[in-house]
């Protein structure tokens, strides 16, 4: 996904697509650069690691949409 179509995409309803400010731009924002890119890659790790006791195939889409976040950055 390019940056654009990322901004947009949300798993799991639209509770950060309507905010004016995506939670992400602004972390980006206030942390390091590596503070930042561990906490998108920490986030893959973590639907992951849960997907088959709580979310199933949602967690699975998270972590690939955060997997793409990281993706974009490196």
């Amino acid at each position: 996904m390019n940056e654009e179509e990322l901004r947009k995409y949300q798993c799991g309803g639209s509770h950060y697509t309507s905010k004016l400010i995506q939670p992400w731009d602004a972390m980006q924002s206030w942390m390091t650069e590596e503070q930042y890119r561990g906490f998108m890659l920490g986030n893959v790790i973590k639907y992951i690691a849960r997907f088959q006791e709580k979310g199933g195939k949602i967690d699975l889409e998270k972590a690939r949409h955060y997997l793409d976040k990281c993706i974009d950055l490196w």
